[in-house]
């Protein structure tokens, strides 16, 4: 075995420099020797040069605890040995010349020895030419004995322990750290008694105290943010609450309809044209950059942009509506379909969105009194040209001929929520209430372009090693990666959604489109931060990197960020740490663009957005929003949040029962209740989900499309979904309504008759066989339907004849007074002609007048 000295850089320099000679390490021979040689009684001593001249009196061995003596019985150059050594003996020394052969008279014991070459043995200095730090070598004889461990012991450096001074560890803040050090001072050094605020040892202490101070107080905010109930920093409470999957919003910006009055055909309006609120005395169009544009946005003027690429016609600045003659048409609520005057099937598409307006009031007649509620938007799902044969017939003057009409529809989510009056009768002519085109999405914020967020540092900062094993021992060093979580300049974030992918998909059965009413109610929960571009440059290459809610399922090698918004609104960019997303490299520079306005004040009201960023003045003369802009929310409350997230994990995100996945279906807001059942198809386990929608809408195919996206988040592996309509079963109610003498009995008849219909009533309260009213496995007691009745003015009496499921034969149901309904059944009783399946009501009545 080698012994080595400890200081290798001193003993590198000495070799390349040729100075001084030195000890380059020390072996002792043992188990190797030739035969006839003493075991761990020689030694060779490598030196950095040859041509030494040294004897027995210049090597001196001392240590050892129970062996302390040990004897030089001679020395000499490896290739100049005397007559006594053995044959063999320096068979292994690969530099004869720089070797020094030493033999001792002992071997020593199981301590440590040390080597010196000394100038003489009365001195303890080298020899002439030799380095005073590196004449000596620690070693042991020992090298090979058997053992059980490693025989070289670690050598060990042991700190230096002080004495512990009496420090008062309740001192937290400036004066108590302030009084502290000077009281100490006063025991160390007894004659400065100077305090004077001007004296350089005060100020030193105040400095300190300062420094102790803000140290203290980092402590105890890093203390109190390490639990959700003390934290006070916003990021901390986010991340708290998602290490029980509660996801702390941002809020979301608003989203509005806009008309756009245009003077041309097949005119293009980019994506992310600036649209301004009303400012006083400024026109429809203003320039860019210009004078007006900077006044607008220093008076507190809201940018919205549009959301997707749009083409304009003049020809549908303004679309009426054709009622086939009709002077008294009124599009009843509810309404998923109309006809517009002419062909329109060029320039109207499927896809599209139009906003129905009352623009007179059908009362007075007057464009002013025009009812401001009554607007309207929807997303046509069919377009498709016709005509009125003998619709010129109906016009002023009559005119033989046909009409070219187009017939529209759209979905059921977005039917009217109320009568849309077309014509009257008093005004033959007079159009009520029009349809305007030229629609687009817009949502809330400007865009901030190539935003520079400065470079990721380099590396200057190492990890301080912990205590080495050995005074030899030198750990690697450990760099500290830099910390770069660059701040965005512009506040606040943008949070929303990408608008133009929700409208590119298309309209079909097979997928999950948006109807207008649902783009602007989205939960804010689902909102992502609107950075549409943050791109890292490092040299020759440039990568892009992709917003996340977190980086948990993150890939080591992932391009992916967080945004973290802080107290102030002020948005922060974290990135990954190489094990749940990447870590940028030093020296890569980031841009950003991004989105900036968020929260409730792009809340605006109707006809609040009335300018238009463009260079094309004159083709724009008119820029509005007939309703208000909805969508907007303010970021979620840090109280809020420390109030429902520790309940977060009650609420269940997945869906493992048939409950599971009937409550998860309620969550959407089109769905009243809902129904599920696991029925075994073959292979597997498909569950079923039978909604019941508000206002007992048909499940179609769009909407079973909508819930199966919704619900496959849900969804456990190995289970199918599938959506299924709900079973109706139809009633058959008769009853015989006695009826005071002082009321006319039809009057009655049909007021009771109004009360157990399945529409809405003039008050707007709701009919008792509403489809609102009743849902999956609710019976039907005979008590709420007499009561209902003899509520009606008039109503001396009312006895029942009948009451049963259509086509029960029985009178059980009757008897009891109760129907019971099956978990998957839904009562009915339309009391439609035209459906007679769908439920009858039978009245007759007795006295009155």
């Amino acid at each position: 075995m080698k012994f080595h000295c400890c200081d290798l850089r001193r003993l590198d320099v000495l070799r390349l420099s040729g100075t001084a000679d030195a000890i380059d390490f020390l072996e002792v021979l043992d188990n190797a020797g030739p035969p006839g040689a003493p075991r761990q009684q020689t030694l060779f001593i490598r030196l950095l040069r040859p041509g030494f001249v040294l004897t027995p009196d210049n090597i001196r061995i001392t240590g050892g605890e129970r062996i302390t003596r040990i004897g030089i019985v001679w020395c000499a150059p490896a290739n100049a040995l005397p007559p006594q050594a053995e044959p063999g003996l320096v068979a292994t020394v690969d530099d004869l010349a720089r070797t020094l052969v030493v033999r001792t008279d002992s071997s020593g014991d199981f301590s440590i020895y040390t080597l010196s070459i000394v100038a003489s043995s009365g001195s303890d200095n080298p020899p002439a030419g030799f380095d005073p730090r590196l004449s000596s070598i620690d070693f042991s004889f020992k090298v090979e004995c058997p053992a059980d461990f490693d025989c070289a012991q670690p050598v060990i450096c042991p700190p230096i322990v002080g004495a512990k001074p009496d420090i008062d560890y309740l001192a937290k803040d400036y004066q108590g750290f302030r009084r502290l050090m000077l009281d100490r001072l006063s025991l160390l050094v007894p004659g400065w008694t100077e305090r004077s605020p001007a004296d350089l040892g005060v100020v030193l202490v105040e400095l300190l105290a300062y420094a102790a101070d803000n140290l203290s107080y980092r402590q105890d905010s890093i203390a109190n943010e390490a639990y959700l109930a003390t934290a006070r920093q916003r990021v901390s409470v986010r991340r708290h609450a998602r290490l029980v999957d509660y996801f702390m919003h941002e809020g979301c910006n608003a989203r509005a309809f806009v008309h756009f009055d245009v003077v041309g055909q097949a005119l293009a309006l980019a994506k992310g044209t600036q649209l301004l609120t009303r400012a006083p005395r400024l026109p429809p169009v203003i320039a860019p950059g210009s004078l007006e544009l900077r006044d607008a946005l220093r008076a507190g003027a809201i940018v919205f942009e549009t959301a997707h690429v749009a083409t304009l016609d003049q020809r549908l600045n303004r679309l009426s509506f054709y009622s086939w003659g009709d002077n008294a048409c009124c599009l009843p609520r509810g309404t998923t379909r109309a006809t517009l005057r002419g062909n329109l099937s060029a320039i109207l598409h499927v896809g599209d969105i139009l906003v129905f307006e009352e623009v007179v009031s059908p009362t007075t007649f007057v464009v002013g009194d025009a009812d401001r509620s009554h607007r309207w938007a929807v997303r046509l799902v069919t377009v498709t040209a016709s005509q009125d044969p003998s619709g010129q017939l109906f016009d002023e003057p009559p005119v033989n001929g046909p009409v070219d009409v187009t017939e529209i529809a759209w979905d059921a989510a977005d039917a009217l929520p109320f009568p849309l009056c077309l014509s009257v009768e008093e005004r033959p002519g007079l159009e009520v209430s029009v349809a305007m085109g030229n629609i687009v999405l817009v949502d809330q914020g400007f865009t901030v372009t190539d935003e520079s967020l400065g470079a990721v540092p380099p590396e200057t900062l190492h990890i301080a090693p912990v205590a080495p094993a050995g005074c030899c021992d030198k750990p690697d060093p450990v760099v500290v990666p830099p910390r770069f979580r660059p701040d965005l300049d512009k506040l606040p974030l943008s949070h929303g959604f990408d608008l133009a992918t929700l409208l590119a998909v298309p309209i079909s059965a097979d997928e999950a489109w948006w109807p207008a009413s649902s783009l602007l109610a989205i939960d804010p929960r689902s909102a992502t931060p609107l950075i549409a571009r943050l791109a890292g440059t490092l040299g020759p290459v440039t990568e892009l990197w992709t917003p996340r809610r977190d980086l948990l399922s993150s890939a080591d090698d992932a391009n992916d960020f967080v945004v973290e918004v802080e107290n102030n609104g002020r948005s922060r960019l974290r990135f990954g740490d190489d094990d749940h997303g990447k870590r940028p490299d030093p020296g890569t520079s980031f841009a950003a663009t991004y989105r900036c306005g968020n929260g409730i004040a792009g809340n605006v009201g109707q006809e609040a957005i009335a300018h238009i960023v463009s260079v094309a003045n004159g083709v724009f003369t008119v820029v509005r929003n007939p309703m208000a802009a909805a969508g907007g929310v303010e970021p979620e409350d840090v109280e809020v949040v420390r109030r429902d997230a520790p309940q977060a994990f009650r609420t269940q995100e997945r869906a493992v029962t048939p409950a599971d996945y009937a409550a998860a279906a309620e969550r959407r807001p089109d769905v009243q209740r809902a129904a599920a059942t696991f029925r075994w198809t073959g292979s597997w386990y498909t569950a079923f989900v039978t909604p019941d929608r508000f206002g007992g809408i048909k499940v179609d195919d769009p909407f079973k499309a909508r819930l199966r996206r919704h619900l496959e988040r849900f969804r456990m592996a190995g289970y199918d979904l599938e959506i299924n309509s709900p079973r109706y079963v139809p009633l058959e109610v008769a009853l015989h309504v006695c009826v005071k003498d002082d009321y006319f009995r039809a009057d009655v008849v049909h007021a009771v008759e109004k009360v157990l219909s399945n529409g809405v009533l003039p008050d707007g309260s709701l009919g008792l066989f509403h489809p609102d009213n009743f849902s999956f496995g609710q019976p039907v007691y005979l008590s709420r339907v007499i009561s209902a009745a003899q509520a009606v003015d008039g109503v001396e009496s009312v006895r029942a004849d009948s009451f049963r499921r259509l086509g029960d034969k029985t009178f059980l149901s009757l008897q009891d007074g109760v129907i019971e309904i099956g978990n998957l059944e839904i009562a009915q009783l339309a009391n439609s002609p035209n459906f007679p399946e769908r439920g009858k009501l039978a009245l007759v009545a007795g006295g009155g007048k």
